[in-house]
């Protein structure tokens, strides 16, 4: 087992290759021990040079909507008023605590 620090992008596309070789290692084994460390140096690495925002939660409704088929009337049944849902959509209105709690519920 011969671990570094990742620090370029070459170190780091060879530690998601050994991970991938690795990826099964049984706990409590060199091989295990590897594949835990790598993973952390891995997150670590796509932490400070590939940071991913939280999603805007309005186009991650519309995404959801897309994927399942929805329409805005049929959003309207779960968050309160057509008027409402074009409004949150638009956003011309806040989505409040209450419509997020059904738009988890289904």
């Amino acid at each position: 087992m011969n671990i570094k620090r990742i620090k370029i992008e070459d170190d780091y596309k060879k530690a998601l290759d050994r991970l991938e070789e690795i990826f099964d290692a049984k706990p409590d084994t060199a091989e295990g021990d590897e594949l835990e460390v790598l993973g952390i140096l891995i997150d670590q690495f796509e932490q400070e040079y590939f940071p991913v925002d939280f999603p805007d939660p309005i186009e991650a409704i519309k995404f959801k909507m897309e994927q399942m088929g929805y329409t805005q009337n049929d959003l309207a049944n779960i968050i309160g008023q057509k008027g409402r849902t074009s409004e949150v959509l638009n956003r011309k209105r806040k989505l409040s605590l209450n419509m997020i709690r059904n738009l988890h519920k289904k």
